[in-house]
């Protein structure tokens, strides 16, 4: 079943799952949906895990009364099919899985990462057009691309370009106030 998208009367899935328009019994309207071939199949079913039949099997890390399938890939805790979650044929627990995620450890789990090298860049191009500025920012320019050059720059690749860019940059900046305090 299926709700009208204006007054939510049931509507049966194969009225609407049709190539022509459908009309809703309740309040006239016309309609048509796509339904997916994911909606026909059942949810599947997880693991609950398998109670300890004796004091002689190892039990979950986490849960003591379920009996132990397999160690954890990264700290090695017992882990039952509740806990297992596979990542890339490795079998994590719930904590280490986290603790991969917060410390950016797992790379298939990062969703956001800080981009070092365009902040490098636009602390060194964007002062140029306050020229006082660059006596500050020629060397944080310089610090932020040196100090992040070894930091992953983005999920997506891309080349270290922008460092180099920024490094040129400042350091043609920091010559130039050289320059101008030397003579």
């Amino acid at each position: 079943m299926i709700p009208c998208s204006r007054c939510d009367t049931l509507l049966a899935l194969e009225a609407v799952n049709t190539a022509a328009l459908a009309t809703c019994s309740g309040c006239g309207a016309t309609l048509q949906a796509d339904v997916y071939p994911a909606l026909f199949n059942g949810l599947a079913s997880g693991h609950t895990g398998d109670r300890l039949q004796s004091q002689q099997e190892a039990g979950c890390f986490c849960h003591p009364d379920k009996r132990a399938q397999r160690p954890c890939s990264a700290c090695g805790r017992f882990m039952c099919a509740l806990c297992d979650i596979e990542l890339e044929g490795r079998h994590l627990c719930p904590a280490c899985l986290e603790k991969g995620k917060s410390s950016e450890q797992i790379a298939q789990l990062v969703d956001r990462r800080v981009c070092y090298d365009q902040i490098a860049l636009l602390v060194a191009f964007l002062p140029i057009f306050m020229v006082w500025v660059t006596i500050v920012s020629a060397p944080i320019a310089l610090y932020l691309s040196i100090r992040y050059w070894n930091t992953p720059t983005s999920i997506l690749p891309r080349t270290r370009i922008r460092f180099v860019l920024a490094i040129v940059l400042s350091a043609l900046q920091m010559f130039v106030w050289a320059m101008v305090f030397l003579t």
